[in-house]
């Protein structure tokens, strides 16, 4: 059994595996040090218990990290170095990676010697040219490190793998990532060459507690006034459609009918067209449009607003079909094949560690 854990500061969601890659059992252990469990380890062995499984019957478990700098680009075998190196991007994605390094150290204490493996959401973007991941900034400033990443890796490289067995990946492919965390990338010959998200998850489109695209002197002019952590907190937790709409989930902004939920959602959809047309660009073209997400997969309202906005590039959309939430969307006369994708990062990151430890012999 093959057990994937995406763990945060205060919860932990698993994910069981067989061999042949098929989903076993889930669980989500929430509330750990304030109220449900005390520590992680304590959260696994819950998780473990309400799907019926003992570490004994583990082969392996797998790691979802967010950041993995310049240096991990690849899925990798845990090992002394690569928790440093994990480490060492903490101060990349603050929110995120003490969670994933929390996560591996409570596999370890639960089952001492199980073989643990990551898997890195920046990975998949390490294929964008320095001229989309390079800042105009002074050399030294890029050499600490300052450039474009990208997020959301993960998810793209299960839609790429999807849409390949479905016989569905041409050559240019613009791909969104909707959720609470909203993302979209252009993917040429099943690779990504840009990104809307940049050295941290807060820049692109607008997402549910994030502003996405700001002029820098707008966060200089926050952390004058509220401090660097001050102005921290509320570009990652206090902006975005909370912000703009009350509500960082869209099901709500849809149910309260106010003319500011109404905004938010016209905020959102604007500029992920926006966004869509210099991904666009950046890959000289596109064939097939795909959703992935919550809100991609979900929403036909504003799946539909974004398709609508996206008609010069030829796309034709089945109104019905959307509505439904069909997994194709396009019409026959559409000249871009359109298609909603079911998120699928757990078993993509199962499927990579198990590609890993075969390589290990």
């Amino acid at each position: 059994m093959w057990l994937v854990v995406n763990a945060g500061s205060s919860s932990v969601k698993l994910v069981v595996f067989d061999a042949g890659l098929r989903d076993v059992a889930r669980a989500t252990v929430d509330r750990i040090g304030a109220g449900g469990p005390t520590t992680h380890a304590e959260a696994m062995v819950e998780g473990l218990g309400r799907m019926g499984l003992a570490p004994a019957a583990l082969t392996a478990a797998a790691h979802r990290v967010v950041h993995g700098g310049v240096a991990l680009t690849a899925p990798q075998r845990v090992t002394p170095a690569v928790i440093a190196g994990i480490e060492a991007c903490v101060p990349l994605a603050p929110l995120h990676n003490p969670g994933n390094l929390t996560g591996i150290r409570a596999v370890e204490a639960l089952a001492p010697g199980l073989p643990q493996y990551v898997s890195f959401d920046t990975a998949f973007h390490a294929t964008n040219p320095d001229v989309a991941t390079a800042y105009a900034i002074p050399a030294e400033e890029r050499a600490r490190g300052l450039r474009r990443f990208g997020f959301h890796g993960l998810s793209y490289a299960a839609l790429v793998r999807i849409l390949r067995a479905r016989g569905a990946l041409t050559r240019r492919v613009l791909a969104f990532h909707l959720g609470n965390g909203v993302s979209a990338c252009a993917i040429l010959d099943g690779a990504s060459v840009a990104s809307s998200m940049g050295w941290s998850p807060v820049e692109g489109l607008t997402m549910g507690t994030r502003p996405g695209n700001l002029d820098p002197m707008v966060a200089l002019d926050l952390a004058e006034r509220h401090g660097v952590d001050g102005a921290r907190a509320m570009l990652n937790r206090r902006s975005g459609l909370l912000a703009l709409g009350g509500h960082s989930d869209m099901r709500a902004l849809h149910e309260a009918g106010t003319p500011e939920a109404a905004f938010a959602i016209d905020h959102f959809c604007y500029w992920a067209i926006r966004h869509a047309g210099s991904l666009i660009a950046a890959m000289g073209g596109v064939e097939t449009i795909v959703f992935t997400g919550g809100v991609g997969e979900n929403d036909f309202s504003v799946r539909g607003r974004i398709l609508d906005g996206l008609s010069w590039v030829g796309v034709a959309y089945d109104a019905n079909a959307n509505r439904q939430n069909a997994g194709a969307l396009h019409l026959a006369k559409s000249d871009v094949a359109i298609w909603t994708v079911p998120a699928d990062e757990e078993r993509q990151i199962a499927q990579e560690a198990q590609t890993v430890r075969e390589c290990e012999g």
